[in-house]
């Protein structure tokens, strides 16, 4: 990146900043891509996984955003199979709820003419006696009816890595763990950043024609450093907490109303574990330390246990947790931050560095597009070249996207000898680019072993990650492309021994390097369950 100048330099990896790499590279702009941590390491790999219209987002009346999004939920459902899925939804109404019943019917109504009734299905209402047989173990008393409908889930932060694998495939250049430190403007204009290596501690001088400012809810902090004080973000924390679906013994996902504050929050599967969030609180610490606190994780169990009595959820059955921070844009004093609006605005400093803000995760294909036809026009009039017309992201699949059926690779894989589960869990996670993994398995057969026992993922994909996926530490492996971190009690320990070796070996880690990455990682372990150390301090 130092070595040439590039026409663009994107800063931020995560769903916004890969998305733009991705649009820019494909149009032919030279585009160079950069994080000062690892490829959806912030809010893009801590999201509530959903790819979806945003029901809630009508009683704002954004209907804009509802329409947006729901074609939005339609193209990745196209172009990235395997890491979008379709999801249905259980929405009960119970007596005293917020919302009625006659008022979901038309929410629901409302929802599906916003898609164009082009929906994964359309929405049903469900009786009493219907939502029960869906749900045996939902509260029925006081129970009134429901509706069902459909929406999409996703891995966050694998959909992320996709977009900047596309964004590498297309000829852009993309390094994670690289630190902005400062901008070096000329006449008045932003055309020299300097940045650091944090793996190696070098320091680079990147020169780039437009340089685009997408690092979410550290936005704020990079206007700064070009001279804008004034602060644009209202940051929110969103917390996760996720269980075994044993002891909820939900079968679909659910949209419910907190019967604490009303806020509509959902449960949804994933793999063996259900998942509850989210909260919406506001909250101005850094980004970098977020996490689940203990007043986050009861608020998420006791939610929860109104509608699933019988589980009697305690903070013990909290196999993991994540938290992200929302970046959206500021507005009136006094709104409460459920009710902020998702829209996102792009800004234009004086020195001519470009700001995404705000947005949501499902819209982000569309709002690269917005930014990227703003940096051609740059372009265009930075040094006449010919206006680039806009790319095929809706059509080109992202990597691993290019089938319509992902059984056919399923099968594939328990010919090779492999479980439904694990096949499932590669197909899942790999789609097309599954045979990659496969090869590794079968190069050596130490690598089709699973990493944990009982959990789906092998060997081999450790392998491929490093190899493959630019995976770089410990955290990078078990957190962002396996998910072992969040998925298995305990998160693995028992197993780091094993994987910091293999890890190491690929990497040329010495001791003291393997040491730190164990403690980095547990680390990170002791921060996600750190609620736990409040509850008793309380």
């Amino acid at each position: 990146m130092s070595a040439d100048p590039v026409d663009l330099l994107v800063m931020g990896a995560g769903i916004n900043g890969t998305g733009i790499a991705r649009d820019a590279a494909m149009r032919g702009i030279r585009t160079a891509l950069v994080d000062k941590g690892d490829f959806g390491s912030g809010t893009s790999g801590q999201s509530s996984r959903l790819i979806h219209g945003g029901l809630r987002y009508l009683e704002m009346r954004h209907f804009h955003l509802v329409f947006e999004a729901s074609r939005e939920r339609r193209t990745l459902l196209r172009i990235a199979p395997h890491l979008v899925w379709p999801r249905s939804f259980i929405f009960p109404i119970h007596d005293g709820g917020r919302i009625p019943l006659w008022k979901l019917w038309a929410g629901l109504t409302l929802y599906d003419l916003l898609a164009l009734f082009r929906n994964v299905r359309r929405h049903r209402m469900l009786s009493k006696q219907r939502v029960l047989k869906a749900e045996p173990h939902l509260r029925s008393r006081g129970l009134k009816g429901g509706g069902r409908y459909f929406d999409a889930q996703c891995d966050d932060a694998r959909l992320t890595l996709a977009n900047a694998k596309s964004a590498h495939q297309h000829g852009a250049l993309v390094a994670n763990y690289v630190v902005v430190d400062a901008f070096e403007p000329a006449d008045g204009r932003i055309r020299r950043v300097r940045v650091t290596d944090r793996v190696t501690g070098a320091s680079y001088t990147i020169r780039a024609k437009v340089v685009v400012n997408a690092t979410g809810p550290w936005s704020d902090i990079l206007r700064a450093k070009d001279g804008n004080a004034e602060p644009v973000l209202r940051l929110t924390k969103g917390v996760h907490v996720a269980v075994p679906m044993t002891r909820l013994g939900n079968n679909e996902a659910l949209a419910l109303t907190s019967p604490i504050d009303g806020r509509v929050m959902f449960i949804i599967p994933w793999g063996e574990l259900s998942y509850i969030g989210t909260t919406d609180t506001d909250d101005d610490v850094d980004p970098n330390l977020a996490r689940a606190t203990a007043d986050d994780v009861i608020y998420l169990l006791r939610s929860a246990n109104a509608f699933f009595p019988e589980a009697r959820l305690s903070p013990d059955d909290v196999v993991s947790t994540w938290a992200g921070i929302r970046p959206m844009v500021a507005q009136a004093d006094g709104i409460d931050p459920s009710a902020v609006s998702r829209e996102h605005r792009i800004l234009e400093s004086q020195s001519g560095v470009i700001s995404l803000v705000g947005g949501k995760l499902t819209t982000y294909r569309a709002m690269a597009e917005e930014v990227v036809d703003l940096v051609a026009a740059k372009l265009h009039k930075i040094d006449g070249r010919a206006h680039h017309g806009r790319a095929p992201t809706d059509t080109e699949p992202l990597p691993g996207g290019d089938t319509h059926d992902l059984g056919v690779i399923l099968q594939e894989v328990i010919r090779e000898g492999f479980s439904r589960s694990t096949g499932t869990h590669l197909v899942r996670a790999y789609g097309t680019e599954t045979a990659a993994v496969l090869n590794l398995a079968a190069s050596n057969p130490t690598l089709a072993e699973p990493i944990v026992a009982g959990h789906p993922a092998i060997k081999a994909e450790l392998v491929h990650a490093i190899r493959r996926e630019m995976a770089i530490t410990l955290t990078d492996l078990l957190m962002r492309r396996l998910h072992i971190f969040y998925e298995v009690i305990g998160h693995a320990v028992p197993e780091l021994g094993f994987v910091v070796d293999l890890a190491g070996e690929e990497l040329g880690w010495d001791a003291g390097r393997k040491a730190s990455e164990l403690a980095a990682y547990l680390q990170v372990i002791q921060d996600a369950m750190a609620f736990r150390d409040d509850l008793r301090a309380g």
